[in-house]
């Protein structure tokens, strides 16, 4: 997510730091570099145009120009006018007084419309509501059926209706009938797309519109698509008043120009974004901490708030406590690794690190997650007693280990001695100054110390 556009701004801004003094000409220069980063990562022509008016202004001026730290001045007002462009602030979902409240989901064929709709469903689930789902798409094959697999997946209720009932209208009517007796607040309804905007499409999603009167119209856009995703949606808005985005494969996109482009174009905020093709891979959109990605500041509070979902706090506390004693086996080293894939692909979670000092390097880490479950499979294979106390794992035994595995003694005895090197590590740690300090620690998670085996 933004990869190529934050290595280019990257550049420029270590080109300003080499200068002693900035000057209107090198100050030219980098604004120059910086519309071109924009222009190849496919943000609107447009856009890009108001971004670099609106730097200037604040850029070339005696109080940049003469500042002790001018580049970092440069950086702090392209900072803020990225904020502005991707929408100041969290633009968060509007609900009805008199539930349910009726969110119609709408798009391309092919954007992901159905799949956001379950994904969407479960991040509301997840936030304290109850909601329901509903396709009143008709007309492409198996389409309501591929909702009602998402919906299952999600564990949330769909109506599917009644025999004889094919009017997507029909359908709709129901469902929020459905919805209210039931007591369900919120009601997803999932909208048939086309290849292109006709008119056909548009006249039924506005008698969706006119009998549903929808709190929320969300455009689902694909980012791979660039510009096509912006045209689209600001399409749709002016023919149906979208209220907001949902950009799906942010986590595809390197470069960015679609999120960056489409609340400055349509005039309405991106909302969420698709960060893979797992149902819980949905995440509100907050401008600044896009800001902070982009530039290569990190987004430390989005990695926070993935550990706090997916790490159970009491297991965590009892991992600091094992930790600080000493007293990690193996049975919790396979425990860690699970709750760290529950984090997440592990390159998305790279990408939130700050750009800084030594993870820097981390943007070219390749994770490769079949190694993390090669290292369970292993731990899987020993019996509870030998995760307990690795040091009775002799050569018979490493056999059977491997055996059970899938896997070769030598990828055991890799494991095995990587283990009981941070071990060593980890008393080294426990007693003295350091002790005291992983004492007095916050830990997320308790992650154990040391390199997964083939790193």
């Amino acid at each position: 997510m933004f990869d190529n556009l934050s290595d280019k701004l990257q550049r420029v801004f270590k080109n300003l730091r080499g200068e002693g003094k900035l000057s209107a000409e090198n100050m030219e220069t980098a604004l120059r570099e910086i519309r071109m980063a924009l222009l190849e990562a496919d943000v609107n022509f447009k856009v890009v145009k108001q971004l670099i008016e609106n730097i200037k202004q604040k850029a070339v001026g005696e109080e940049v120009l003469n500042a002790l730290s001018p580049s970092q001045q440069v950086i702090k007002i392209v900072h803020e006018e990225l904020i502005k462009i991707l929408g100041s602030h969290e633009a968060k979902l509007r609900y009805a007084n008199d539930p349910p409240s009726v969110f119609m989901i709408v798009g391309l064929q092919g954007s992901g419309k159905t799949t956001s709709t379950g994904k969407l469903a479960r991040w509301l689930s997840k936030n304290g509501h109850a909601p329901m789902v509903v396709s009143v798409d008709v007309y492409r094959p198996a389409a309501r059926e591929q909702l009602k697999v998402v919906a299952r997946d999600v564990k949330q209720p769909i109506y599917e209706g009644v025999p004889g009932e094919t009017a997507p209208l029909d359908l709709a009517r129901s469902a929020r009938r459905e919805a209210a007796n039931s007591g369900r607040d919120v009601l997803l309804v999932d909208t048939a797309g086309r290849l292109h905007i006709d008119d056909d499409l548009m006249v039924e999603l506005q008698q969706l519109k006119e009998l549903l009167n929808p709190v929320e119209i969300l455009f689902v856009a694909d980012a791979m698509t660039g510009q096509d995703a912006v045209k689209s949606a600001d399409e749709f808005h002016k023919r149906l008043g979208i209220t907001g985005v949902i950009l799906t494969k942010m986590d595809g996109d390197a470069r960015g120009g679609a999120a960056l482009s489409i609340r400055q174009v349509t005039g309405q905020p991106l909302k969420f974004v698709g960060v893979g093709e797992k149902l819980d891979a949905l995440e509100a959109f907050h401008p600044d901490r896009a800001a902070n990605r982009i530039l290569g500041m990190g987004d430390i509070l989005s990695f926070i708030e993935k550990a706090e979902e997916a790490i159970d706090k009491k297991q965590a506390v009892e991992m600091q406590r094992k930790l600080i004693e000493n007293d990690f086996t193996l049975e919790d080293f396979r425990s860690q690794l699970r709750q760290i894939r529950k984090l997440g692909p592990l390159e998305s979670l790279l990408g939130m690190m700050p750009k800084v000092g030594i993870l820097k390097e981390l943007k070219d880490v390749k994770v490769d997650e079949k190694e993390i479950n090669r290292v369970v499979a292993i731990i899987d294979s020993m019996t509870p007693h030998e995760r307990d106390n690795h040091m009775i794992i002799n050569g018979s035994r490493r056999r059977r280990i491997a055996k059970g595995s899938g896997t070769s003694v030598q990828e055991v005895n890799q494991l095995l001695k990587q283990y009981a090197q941070a071990k060593k590590m980890m008393k080294s740690f426990s007693g003295g100054f350091m002790g005291k300090k992983l004492g007095k620690m916050k830990m997320p998670g308790g992650f154990p110390f040391g390199n997964l085996p083939g790193q």
